[in-house]
């Protein structure tokens, strides 16, 4: 895995930093990372929306043999989170230790440390979700 350019990197800022998906003008359906036609119905017209920072756990994995870059993160979990708008993503859960994550528990977005890129490499930010205080 190389390094990624900084162009690229810059481009995307908006993506990671804003839970930006796409939503298709045809059937309403919306999906995250955005895309240019829509994984439902097939339709070419989407456009960019805001995607809600909340939901809950629909399904969930531990990891505790991380992908090379992720080794110093174990055990860590990753989860099929719906929104409060019925969107579904994956990303990992912060803020909780495994056992205490369970199916139905809210949830919401924040902005955290995802991985560095080697030793003294780029460090790159975005949004992962951990358990909803109340």
């Amino acid at each position: 895995m190389g390094v990624p350019s900084v162009p690229r990197v810059w481009r995307e800022i908006k993506y990671k930093y804003n839970l930006i998906g796409s939503k298709c003008v045809k059937c309403g359906k919306a999906c995250y990372p955005p895309l240019t036609v829509c994984p439902y119905c097939g339709g070419k017209e989407v456009r960019e929306v805001k995607l809600p920072e909340r939901g809950k756990v629909i399904s969930y994995t531990i990891i505790r043999y991380a992908p090379r870059g992720f080794e110093k993160l174990v055990p860590y979990v990753v989860a099929l989170i719906e929104l409060v708008d019925g969107t579904r993503l994956i990303s990992q859960l912060t803020d909780v230790e495994p056992e205490e994550v369970s199916i139905g528990m809210e949830v919401e977005a924040v902005f955290r440390r995802l991985r560095e890129q080697g030793n003294s490499g780029i460090i790159e930010y975005g949004l992962k979700f951990r358990p909803l205080r109340r």
